[in-house]
């Protein structure tokens, strides 16, 4: 269980988280930059006191995850995109992780954004101590295939612990079988993907967000070597992205962390049959009976 100072910050990451979300939500429009938005919601973040659990994430139509845009990004919102904004906050490595999707000027998907919503508000009515993990699934999966849609099945939520964003526990989206249980002093995220597609995801190009995979290599370059002491210093174990660091040349540096083996890009996920999907995400501290979420604005 995490103690009264712990439970303030898991908090404060999640408040923080949330109201970064909404920011970046409220942006989404027609012809605004993706760039624009993940640096207003970083910025969000960080100038009220907490650091970033990963880059913000901005995911459009068929792409379910792990988009953020670079620098040199000069792409734009076009009307009809349906656009998950993904972001996470920490406090000392205690962490709110949370997402919402926003169509752009149509309303063509509106059942399918409002199906991955109701599936994770569904979800918190009742999450907490002693709750089976595949009754998660469970009613994730009727509750979004009951209006008209499927789960993405090989998407999950996750356990979070200090400074560790994926910590091993998967909560699924479907039924999986697994009765094990939610236990006393848990941090879980929640999040329900829907797809009007085939229902899984496959694995894109490599992306822009990166991690640490072999973070006390040294180097001989003194420039690398410093700019990975950087990198660890600010993100930690948490995955980053070139745009996040404040370091001149960093798009560069990252490349020669990653041809060294350091670091490791994580590939865009994508639905197989390029059917549009929706996220919606939420943090619970499993406290109790019932568990506390820390994503609410």
């Amino acid at each position: 269980m995490l103690d009264q100072e712990q439970m303030e910050k898991l908090r404060k990451a999640g408040r923080i988280a949330a109201e970064a979300r909404d920011l970046g939500m409220s942006m989404v429009d027609k012809g605004v930059k993706l760039f624009d938005v993940a640096e207003e919601v970083e910025s969000y973040i960080r100038s009220h006191g907490c650091g970033l659990a990963f880059p913000c994430n901005i995911s459009i139509n068929e792409i379910a995850a792990h988009y953020t845009p670079s620098p040199t990004d000069k792409s734009v919102f076009e009307a009809g995109d349906v656009v998950k904004v993904d972001c996470g906050a920490h406090c000392d490595g205690f962490v709110g992780d949370t997402a919402g999707t926003v169509e752009v000027s149509t309303g063509r998907f509106h059942d399918l954004i409002e199906a991955s919503k109701a599936a994770r508000d569904s979800v918190m009515e009742f999450i907490g101590e002693g709750v089976a993990i595949n009754e998660i699934g469970k009613v994730v999966d009727m509750t979004i295939r009951s209006r008209g849609f499927r789960p993405i099945e090989n998407l999950t939520g996750h356990e979070i612990k200090q400074y560790n964003l994926h910590a091993g526990l998967s909560i699924p989206n479907v039924d999986d079988g697994n009765t094990d249980r939610l236990e006393a002093g848990m941090t879980i995220a929640c999040e329900p993907f829907a797809t009007n597609g085939e229902g899984f995801i496959k694995a894109g190009k490599p992306g822009n967000i990166c991690r640490l995979v072999r973070p006390d290599r040294k180097v001989d370059d003194p420039a690398l070597q410093e700019f990975l002491d950087y990198v660890r210093g600010e993100f930690n174990a948490f995955p980053f992205c070139a745009r996040s660091c404040d370091w001149p040349k960093a798009s560069i540096m990252l490349s020669k962390l990653l041809r060294h083996g350091i670091a490791s890009s994580y590939a865009i996920l994508v639905e197989v049959k390029g059917g549009c999907v929706s996220q919606a995400e939420h943090t619970v501290y499993i406290g109790g009976h019932r568990g506390e979420v820390m994503t609410l604005p």
